[in-house]
C-alpha cells in the first residue's frame, strides 16, 4: 500500500488542554490526518475541519461507534493521545472500549505514568499497552516504568520526546521592551493554573529574591485550568493573589491570565533571564512547559522530579530540593547575578531542545506508523481532508 491513512484520538482546539495542543502539533508534525476528538458538554466546539468525528466523553457507546466508523473510513493506524483525565469512566476506562472495537493498529502516547498508580489506573493502562501495537513514552524513565511495572514489551516500547516549537533563541534583553519588562530581572513559569505547580513555594521564595535582587519579577504565565474553573471558578488564584498581597510582593510577582498562542508564548519566553519548575510531583514523568523552554534556551531552575532529572542532566539546568523557598531562592538569585553561567546553562539546554523540535518528533511518529503498518517509513502519509462540514457527533 502506498498511502496511510492516520486517525487521532484525543482532546483537541479550540478546547484548553495541554493535550488537545499536543495533538494539534503533532498531527501538523506528521502531515495531516483525521480527528476524533473528545467533547464535554459546555467544551467550545468550533473545530477544524481536520474533526471529523465528536465522541461525548462520558457516553460509552460512543467509544465503540467511534472506533467502528474510523475503521470503516479506511484508518491503517490510530494515534491514542492518553491521559487519565480525558475519557470517560472509572479511571478513564472507556478508552479501553475503544481499542477494543478498532480494526486498525493503535499506537498509544503515554502523557502520565504513574508510579504509584490506584488498581483501577494500573487496570486501565495495563490493559491499554498490552492492546496497542506500540507505546510511545517520552523520557527513558518512563521506558522502564512503563515496561517495569505496567507489563509493556521492551519491542514495543518507543521514546520519541515531547515535540517543541522552533523558538529562536535571543538575549532577553532584545525581547523585554516589547511586553514592558525593560529593566527587569525576569523569572517565568507558564502553563494551565491549578494546584500541584508549586507556586505557593517560588512566591515564598521570592521574598528572598526580591531583597537580593530589587529588579526580580515573577511572571505566572498561562489561564486558570477549564476544569479548574468549572469546579471552583477562580480560588486558587485569588488564593496566589493573596499570599502575593500578603507578603506584599505586587511589584515582584505578576499574573498574566491567558491562554497564548504559540508567537506570543514565544516572546514571553524570549525576554525570561529564569525558568523555573518548581513541582512538588517528583514522579512526575514528562512536562512539557520545562521541554519548550530548554528549546527558547532559558537557563532552568527546577525541582528533582523524573523528567526534569533526565532532561537537565549534563549541566542542563540547576536542580534544587523540592518544598524549599531557601533553595530556589539561592539558586535562582545566584543566576540572575551571574550573566555568563546564565548563558552557558541555556546554551547548553538549546542544544538538548533541538532534538525535541516538531520536524524531528513528527519523522520519528511517520516511522513507527510505517513500522507498525508494515511498510517502508518513506511511504507514509496522512490523507489530506477535504472541505468537510461540521464534525459528525458519534452516537447521535
Amino acid at each position: 500500500m502506498s498511502r496511510s491513512r492516520i486517525a487521532y484520538l484525543s482532546t483537541y482546539p479550540p478546547r484548553m488542554c495541554g493535550i488537545a495542543t499536543f495533538t494539534r502539533d503533532l498531527r501538523g508534525a506528521v502531515g495531516d490526518g483525521d480527528v476524533v476528538a473528545v467533547h464535554r458538554p459546555g467544551d467550545p466546539d468550533a473545530f477544524g475541519p481536520e474533526v471529523r468525528w465528536r465522541l461525548r466523553q462520558d457516553e460509552r457507546s460512543d467509544y465503540t461507534a467511534a472506533a467502528r466508523l474510523v475503521s470503516a473510513a479506511g484508518t491503517q493506524v490510530v494515534s491514542v493521545q492518553h491521559e487519565y483525565g480525558i475519557y470517560g469512566g472509572s479511571d478513564g476506562s472507556y478508552v479501553l472500549d475503544f481499542v477494543e472495537a478498532s480494526m486498525a493498529p493503535v499506537v498509544v502516547t503515554l502523557h502520565t505514568v504513574l508510579t504509584r498508580p490506584s488498581h483501577g489506573q494500573h487496570l486501565v493502562l495495563s490493559r491499554l499497552v498490552e492492546r496497542a501495537e506500540a507505546t510511545v513514552v517520552m523520557s527513558m524513565a518512563a521506558a522502564r516504568l512503563v515496561h517495569g511495572r505496567y507489563g509493556a514489551p521492551w519491542n514495543r516500547i518507543r521514546v520519541i520526546r515531547h515535540g517543541v516549537p522552533d523558538i529562536p533563541v535571543v538575549d532577553s534583553g532584545r525581547a523585554k521592551p516589547d511586553l514592558g519588562l525593560s529593566g527587569r530581572r525576569v523569572i517565568l513559569s507558564f502553563g494551565l493554573l491549578g494546584p500541584g505547580k508549586g507556586y505557593e513555594h517560588m512566591i515564598e521564595a521570592m521574598t528572598r529574591i526580591a531583597v537580593d535582587e530589587p529588579r526580580a519579577l515573577f511572571i505566572i504565565l498561562g489561564a486558570t485550568h477549564p476544569d479548574l474553573v468549572r469546579r471552583d471558578g477562580e480560588a486558587y488564584r485569588d488564593g496566589l493573589r493573596a499570599a502575593v498581597a500578603s507578603r506584599g510582593l505586587e511589584g515582584h510577582v505578576r499574573f498574566v491570565d491567558r491562554f497564548l498562542a504559540p508567537a506570543d508564548l514565544a516572546l514571553w519566553l524570549q525576554a525570561a533571564d529564569v525558568y523555573v519548575t518548581p513541582y512538588p510531583n517528583l514522579d512526575q514523568i514528562v512536562s512539557g512547559t520545562l521541554s519548550i523552554a530548554m528549546a527558547a534556551g532559558k537557563a532552568i531552575v527546577s525541582t528533582p522530579y523524573s523528567y526534569a532529572r533526565e532532561v537537565l542532566a549534563e549541566d542542563r539546568g540547576i536542580l534544587v530540593e523540592p518544598d524549599s523557598e531557601r533553595a530556589l531562592a539561592d539558586a535562582i538569585t545566584g543566576l540572575l547575578g551571574e550573566d555568563d553561567r546564565r548563558a552557558a546553562l541555556g546554551a547548553r539546554a538549546a542544544t538538548f531542545g533541538r532534538r525535541m523540535r516538531w520536524p524531528q518528533v513528527g519523522a520519528a511518529y511517520r516511522e513507527l506508523f510505517a513500522d507498525v503498518i508494515g511498510e517502508p517509513s518513506g511511504t507514509v502519509e496522512a490523507v489530506r481532508p477535504s472541505a468537510r462540514p461540521a464534525p459528525e457527533t458519534v452516537g447521535v
